[in-house]
């Protein structure tokens, strides 16, 4: 949509170029499917940039761009598009959605939306192992990283970043300080050698209840 209205993009664009003189900013592209979108949304940031440039508008020169991945086609071309960007972030609630073929919005099939399919976490690790051969940081984002279950799976899957809603950050904070990596190293990978998101799911629960009993809900 971004690419089909071209002038609100641009616009869109100028704001966040000229709010990065005054603090830490970044640019991160969602739904990215192809290298072909990618490359023409890198391409109006530069213009956008010349644009600023010729008015004599400051801005951050070294901004990073970067991109989600919450496709599994970019999951599948992902050492294809790191060269491009400077940091990935994992979108969980659209990779669900589009890994599962599950509309979560949908009630009728609303609980085969499940964040611990295997098949959702072996997309998470080969997103993680990708950017990891090529050096380039990478985030999670959406309610699984916000749930305290999935907390060391994640942490052992090889995350350090995560994006969470302010209210559950004191919840997280307490966990990520009462795990070591290792710990967390083994859980994921007992959860990825497991064949059922509900298998999963109380595995997980029960290694959360060993090491932060107060959070698990009986």
């Amino acid at each position: 949509l971004s690419l089909r209205n071209l002038p609100q993009f641009r616009t869109q664009l100028r704001a966040i170029l000229r709010a990065s003189v005054l603090g830490s900013a970044r640019i991160m592209f969602p739904l990215i499917s192809s290298l072909q979108e990618l490359r023409q949304a890198k391409m109006v940031v530069a213009d956008t940039m010349e644009d600023l440039e010729e008015a004599g508008v400051k801005f951050d020169r070294e901004i990073q761009v970067g991109m989600m991945v919450e496709v599994p086609a970019t999951v599948v071309l992902l050492d294809k598009f790191l060269p491009e960007v400077d940091f990935i972030s994992i979108g969980t609630n659209d990779l669900i959605q589009y890994a599962l073929a599950v509309d979560r919005s949908n009630n009728e099939v609303a609980d085969r939306y499940q964040a611990s399919d295997p098949a959702v976490l072996r997309l998470i690790e080969m997103s993680l192992g990708a950017a990891g051969e090529s050096g380039i940081p990478a985030s999670v984002c959406g309610q699984m990283s916000g749930e305290a279950s999935y907390t060391m799976l994640l942490l052992g899957l090889g995350l350090r970043a995560l994006s969470v809603p302010p209210a559950v950050i004191p919840e997280i904070k307490k966990i990520c300080r009462s795990v070591s990596v290792p710990q967390c190293l083994e859980v994921a990978q007992r959860a990825l050698a497991m064949e059922s998101a509900r298998e999963i799911d109380t595995y997980l629960r029960e290694e959360l209840r060993k090491v932060v009993p107060e959070l698990v809900l009986c």
